[in-house]
């Protein structure tokens, strides 16, 4: 699919079985150089719980570690739910630069489960 980013997530709220909408992801690139990570894009998932716009879809990727920060506490908050989990990083690492990397992440308050998806 040309018009989506090379890397892109989705997330379930699996105890309401509904998508996790408005939850802002950050992307960030590992730059061994310097032993830090660093910024290539944020989001905010739509109401399908999708976020395919982190990258432009022209951007290519490295080969290297990546991670992807979700905003869960602002999610919980605003659906009026404690949690136990304020930020999910899933880091991962992108072997082909040339494949797309899809990130999914089931959700509840207390626990969280993410694999790589299609």
């Amino acid at each position: 699919m040309a018009d989506r980013s090379p890397i892109t997530c989705h997330v379930l709220d699996s105890t309401l079985g509904q998508p996790g909408r408005d939850i802002g992801i950050f992307l960030e690139h590992f730059d061994f150089r310097v032993g830090k990570f660093n910024l290539l894009g944020r989001g905010i998932t739509d109401a399908d719980g999708r976020c395919n716009t982190l990258l432009q879809p022209s951007q290519s990727l490295k080969a290297g570690m990546y991670k992807m920060t979700f905003q869960t506490g602002d999610y919980f908050v605003a659906t009026k739910r404690e949690s136990f989990y304020p930020l999910v990083e899933v880091t991962f690492h992108v072997a082909k630069a040339e494949d797309h990397y899809h990130i999914p992440l089931l959700l509840s308050p207390w626990s969280y489960t993410t694999y790589r998806g299609s």
